[in-house]
């Protein structure tokens, strides 16, 4: 477990306030806009910059401790470190910056050389020089050198932001791949929602120096909190569902979640892989009666838990569905025309263009669906939340409308 409570205060009156668990394996995103504080956390974690008072553990080793007087220096707390910018030696081939990674292990050997080569796909690399490497490629032996240190810890700043669309797509098959195949815990710095969706087992939100919700993916993503850091029209549900059917005809997939099935765009995975689809409330309407005679595709029973009102004239109103929930966001003359409030059962319509499964991966009508490859590109599973994280538990499973 990755234990962090940090106070730090900047000359330019920046005020750092982070407090939370993570656990000890998989990806922990630090989720926020730029500035919230999102690389002090990580750097205050490396060691490179001291906090005014606190304390970090990681598996139980305190790094700093300012009631005990503990504070182990960087090079000592075996943290590998990932940056927006690679920062290769430019006077060094590939396998050199690797080699590099290797000398500054402090650990026992737990990945080899070879290993990290073939899981990050460079080995093709290993005579070049940095300067002729594509932006996706330079990241990729970053993350190789920092791998080969032997880290306990995972640092990432943002590996992505400064590639373009292209590259991202070349380098997050490799990043799902790290995660699925090392135990290793990741802390994962990004203003990226698609990138959260797609890598991230828990999220840790960062807001204005403080942590304003932590807990499971599907949990924070859609906690009224988010709001400084999404937006009220990027709020939403994030499911975890298993791929079901595809229609290449109609340019369509056919995905299962414990509380029924959605039509989504064509999804380039094999029937019976896992997709995360996130559906963002204001793509949400709500009916009274059971739909028919409409366009709206996907169409699910719930009961109403709770109407907050939102920012302007909207309210956000949280679904309870048998095993899960959902939010919509509708205007607060909906609400009072339609006469809603908590216990009412409604019906949810979601149009199948509006739901968003792109870490699903979406294929254009007519290509071909992909079959379960042996590549660093094969689907990584979509895991439950881990439990390390402090996480809300949802409302009362309702009875489905009739």
């Amino acid at each position: 477990m990755i234990e962090i409570d940090v106070s730090l205060a900047r000359s330019t009156g920046f005020r750092l306030e982070a407090r939370f668990d993570a656990p000890g394996s998989g990806v922990t995103a630090l989720f926020g806009r730029s500035g919230s504080g999102k690389t002090t956390i990580i750097q205050l974690v490396a060691g490179s910059i001291r906090p005014d008072a606190g304390r970090i553990a990681v598996d139980g080793e305190t790094f700093f401790d300012s009631a005990r007087g503990i504070d182990i220096g960087m090079e000592k707390r075996g943290c590998g470190y990932v940056f927006q910018d690679a920062r290769l030696f430019p006077h060094m081939s590939v396998e050199n910056n690797l080699r590099y990674g290797e000398r500054r292990a402090r650990r026992a050997r737990t990945i080899g050389f070879d290993a990290v080569v073939q899981m990050l796909g460079i080995a093709h690399l290993l005579k070049r020089r940095p300067h002729t490497l594509s932006g996706g490629e330079k990241q990729r032996v970053a993350i190789g050198r920092a791998l080969l240190s032997q880290p306990r810890l995972l640092l990432m700043d943002e590996p992505l932001a400064s590639l373009d669309e292209m590259r991202k797509g070349e380098i997050l098959p490799y990043l799902e791949r790290l995660r699925d195949e090392l135990a290793l815990p990741i802390l994962y710095v990004s203003h990226s929602v698609e990138e959260v969706l797609r890598l991230s087992d828990a999220v840790a939100a960062v807001a204005d120096g403080k942590v304003i919700a932590c807990g499971g993916l599907s949990d924070v993503l859609s906690r009224p909190e988010l709001l400084p850091v999404l937006g009220r029209f990027d709020l939403g549900t994030i499911l975890d569902c298993v791929v079901t059917a595809h229609d290449p005809e109609l340019g369509l997939s056919t995905v299962a979640f414990a509380d029924g099935e959605l039509r989504v765009p064509l999804v380039g995975r094999p029937i019976g892989a896992a997709a995360r689809v996130r559906i963002r409330s204001r793509d949400v309407s709500l009916s009274l009666s059971r739909p028919i005679d409409v366009s709206v595709t996907n169409r699910i029973g719930g009961t109403i838990s709770s109407i907050r009102r939102a920012e302007g004239p909207f309210s956000d109103v949280e679904l309870a569905l048998p095993h899960g929930r959902l939010h919509a966001l509708v205007t607060q003359e909906s609400v009072i025309r339609l006469g809603l409030e908590p216990g009412m059962q409604v019906w949810a319509m979601i149009k199948a263009v509006t739901v968003d499964s792109r870490p699903a991966g979406f294929q254009s009508p007519g290509s071909e669906i992909l079959s379960p490859p042996s590549s660093p590109a094969a689907p990584a599973p979509v895991r439950p939340a881990p439990p390390a994280l402090r996480v809300v538990a949802g409302g009362n499973p309702p009875q489905e409308p009739s």
